[in-house]
């Protein structure tokens, strides 16, 4: 059970339900208190130690009865019963092959024929040959004939943990899986045997036929449940890696949504990482005038001592962003990150240009974030002049940056040949704590055509490529960490 519930867990994980180590030892605990007897006591009390959230307990339940419920697979009889009823009621089993239908069904009729004659024949053929009874004297098939559910189930669970069913990710594997476990389960002793009948044209060839038949709609069945459980976070896992890696301006249309979503995760993973505990001061300078006045209601009596501290000032974000056609995409999703960090980062001001440039904090505190960044879009799009726009933000913002202050600059640098006025992003680099720009174009191009990347370098802290949702993360949790 410890490894069927280690299981468990990383099917949650791959839902995107975060559970920490210690957590899982806490899962253990439950298991270990309350046993397994009442599956819906267990169900609630895994609830309360692996899920957070009301998302997380929707999709733990979910995963829960996926993963824990078990239907034991039909016996012989109710195969051949529920057969019978459908030949009689005149209904096809929706994409079955006809032909495949009556030999299954000839095949199920000589097992159960009048006086269990196919049985007799492969005993005969087991009695007579030693050779292929030891050649079938496997365990599988000792739960074929006797039709043991149990075993079976069993079996096919282990000989799918072995070959690692619960690492599938993409249905092309189904295939490749089943063939694994059907080997492990020693269902090579039963194909030899099968030829070894057809070679003698043996009247047991049915009979061990249908055996084999049956072994394999069971694990391709088992693993048609498992791939269901297990590959659907893995395949949204896949997915987000793609577009986390992918160049933001290559997203194509229909995944935007999908976009949007991961940056809200990512920038939700971040803020918990960065997130500033309050912690009450127990030591230091004391505070006499407060303990003096808080003593007073006591008769001057000081229960309780208040120590000076010190208020650390909020670090601001000044993002100034070029919303030109060429680095739209990019502009939009720093944006995106920055205001969805809004609980670690409160004193965020926006800035956009492409020939002109203008404050649009306005816009983010009256929309939703996506509607604010089309707004700016379609308000200061264009073509590009850097030294124009830097004057503009000169003349908004150069007065407001000061030691605690951090300017991030996201633009390709491209001027279209006119001034850069660097002498305006000295005044920047000199009055900030730090310059960060980051440049949407692969570093070979830096300073190539009319980029003019090179000479901006100088008066910046810190310069990086900035072309996917990964980078965009590394470099707003290095911001993060440089200003708490």
């Amino acid at each position: 059970m410890p490894s069927r519930l280690v299981s468990f867990i990383n099917v949650l994980r791959s839902h995107d339900v975060r559970i920490s180590p210690a957590e899982t030892l806490d899962a253990v605990q439950v298991i270990t208190t309350l046993g397994y007897e009442d599956r819906n006591q267990l169900r609630s009390g895994l609830s309360l130690a692996l899920a957070k959230t009301a998302e997380e307990k929707v999709t733990f339940h979910r995963c829960f009865d996926q993963f824990f419920s078990y239907q034991l697979p039909q016996s012989i009889e109710q195969q051949a019963t529920e057969q019978e009823a459908a030949n009689s009621e005149g209904d096809a089993i929706p994409g079955a092959d006809p032909s495949d239908l009556e030999a299954a069904e000839a095949a199920l009729q000589q097992m159960d024929g009048e006086g269990g004659e196919t049985r007799l024949d492969l005993e005969g053929e087991l009695a007579s040959d030693p050779e292929l009874a030891g050649q079938l004297d496997v365990p599988i098939m000792d739960m074929l004939r006797n039709d043991d559910r149990n075993s079976l189930a069993l079996a096919i669970a282990r000989a799918g943990d072995e070959v690692g069913l619960p690492e599938i990710q993409m249905f092309t594997q189904k295939g490749q899986f089943t063939r694994r476990i059907l080997d492990e389960l020693g269902e090579g002793h039963i194909r030899s045997a099968i030829v070894d009948l057809e070679n003698r044209g043996s009247d047991a060839l049915g009979e061990l036929q249908a055996y084999r038949d049956r072994l394999r709609e069971l694990v391709r069945d088992h693993v048609e449940r498992e791939y269901l459980l297990h590959a659907q976070g893995r395949n949204q896992q896949f997915m987000d890696d793609v577009l986390a890696k992918a160049r933001l301006s290559h997203i194509e249309h229909h995944y935007l949504h999908r976009v949007q979503d991961l940056v809200r995760r990512m920038a939700k993973k971040l803020a918990a990482r960065h997130s500033r505990r309050r912690k009450v001061t127990r030591r230091g300078q004391l505070n006499m005038a407060k303990t003096l006045r808080r003593g007073i209601a006591h008769e001057g009596v000081l229960f309780n001592l208040y120590w000076k501290s010190t208020r650390k000032q909020r670090p601001q974000i000044l993002a100034v962003c070029d919303v030109s056609g060429s680095v739209s995409a990019y502009a939009k999703f720093l944006l995106m990150f920055l205001y969805s960090l809004y609980d670690v980062l409160p004193r965020v001001r926006s800035f956009a240009f492409s020939n002109r440039l203008g404050e649009v904090s306005e816009l983010f505190a009256q929309h939703p974030v996506e509607k604010a960044v089309e707004l700016v879009n379609w308000q200061y799009g264009g073509a590009t002049d850097y030294g124009s726009s830097l004057m503009d933000f000169a003349q908004l913002a150069l007065d407001d940056i000061d030691s605690q202050t951090t300017v991030i600059i996201l633009g390709d640098a491209r001027n279209n040949n006119g001034d850069p006025r660097l002498d305006v992003m000295q005044s920047i680099y000199a009055r900030s704590k730090q310059v960060i720009w980051l440049n949407p174009e692969s570093r070979a191009l830096w300073g190539s055509g009319d980029s003019e990347m090179p000479r901006y370098l100088s008066c910046c802290h810190f310069a990086a490529e900035c072309s996917s949702l990964a980078h965009l993360e590394r470099i707003v949790d290095r911001l993060l960490r440089s200003s708490s």
